[in-house]
């Protein structure tokens, strides 16, 4: 018999990073620190279990990760999109209660508002999202109940219509944190002027 861990982390790391035109993760921000790196410390952080899906030629960010004591899980199927990425990591954390999927590119979240979602999702909320000057933002929780959908996820929508389809279920949590709105998608993102994650 299996017993149930709390909402477990699940960061995702294996896009291609098209817009940005090269291994944006492994960039630095203005501070020094990796983009991928800062995400996935603010991530176990606020979590205190996480694990990372990257891509399988993608073993120097693997290696980063595994160092920040992230599991770090190779998703095969990662060219197919960020669905197949996020169903590889539900996959790998069958015993937890939920799932705060995290982007590698948004490093500046703040660990507080992580930690504000965990706690959600241990109370029960079927879907948990932060929001920002009313507008939603990430990371997204799902509960136990979502389990199914998420493990057929395919595409590059990633869960954007499970959380549509069940907008009713969705529980937002006003935060005063532009980090869940703020991505690199250049490399003029990378001088974002907020270093939550120190």
């Amino acid at each position: 018999m299996r017993i149930q861990t709390q909402a477990r982390g699940i960061l995702l790391a294996a896009g291609a990073s098209v817009r940005f035109g090269h291994r944006k993760l492994l960039r630095p921000l203005a501070c020094g620190t990796p983009v991928g790196i800062a995400a996935a410390r603010n991530l176990l952080r606020g979590c205190g279990s996480a694990l990372a899906v990257v891509r399988p030629d993608d073993k120097d960010l693997a290696a980063l990760l595994r160092a920040e004591g992230l599991e770090v899980i190779v998703a095969e199927r990662a060219s197919s999109g960020m669905g197949a990425s996020l169903a590889a990591g539900v996959l790998a954390a069958p015993d937890a209660n939920g799932w705060l999927i995290a982007l590698a590119d948004m490093p500046w979240i703040a660990q507080n508002t992580i930690r504000a979602l965990i706690s959600m999702l241990g109370h029960d909320a079927a879907l948990a999202a932060p929001s920002y000057n009313g507008r939603r933002g990430h990371p997204v929780g799902f509960g136990r109940a979502f389990r199914d959908e998420l493990i057929k996820l395919t595409g590059d929508a990633g869960a954007r219509a499970l959380v549509r389809n069940n907008a009713g279920q969705l529980q937002l949590f006003a935060c005063d944190d532009p980090g869940v709105l703020m991505d690199v998608d250049t490399p003029a993102d990378l001088s974002a002027p907020r270093d939550v994650w120190n």
